[in-house]
């Protein structure tokens, strides 16, 4: 097994640990076992003995629970710490789209302006609508009244 395979295992194991620790098991086994020992104190075996004993059991387990205390506590900054990261990478993700938006908004203007040139151009096309078919009525008329002329002329 190498080293990275024993670290993971007794990270894993200490994991599993922690998670039972904070558990009502942990906490009924705990009772029981503090319960035991209060009623051996008072057996013949000694009650400065079985305080010894328990005083020893409970120092130890204070030391290894601010361990695992630590190790959660290192854990959850490293997830915070890789939570913010994420939410960097995620606001520059954001910026960039916001700066695609405003561009696509500037075009979005641009197309607008330019429609809005498109539709003065057909009203103005509209306005001169009635003036050009007056124009092209009036040549025809002059044409008519050249060729009415001219035929007078002929027929003269």
């Amino acid at each position: 097994m190498t080293k990275k395979d024993k670290k993971i295992k007794i990270g894993n194991t200490s994991n599993k640990l922690v998670k039972w620790i904070g558990s009502p098991g942990s906490l009924f086994v705990h009772t029981v076992f503090f319960i035991i020992m209060i009623l051996l104190a008072f057996s013949d075996i000694g009650f400065d003995k079985i305080m010894l004993i328990l005083t020893t059991i409970v120092s130890l387990e204070a030391i290894y629970l601010s361990i695992f205390i630590q190790m959660t506590v290192n854990k959850h900054g490293e997830d915070l710490e890789e939570v913010s990261e994420d939410i960097d990478e995620i606001q520059e993700d954001v910026d960039e789209i916001q700066k695609d938006v405003d561009e696509i908004q500037e075009d979005v203007d641009e197309i607008q302006k330019d429609v809005d040139e498109i539709q003065e151009d057909v009203e103005d096309i509209e306005e001169e609508k009635p003036k050009i078919i007056f124009e092209k009525i009036e040549k025809n008329l002059q044409d008519l009244m050249a060729e009415i002329s001219e035929l007078k002329k002929r027929n003269k």
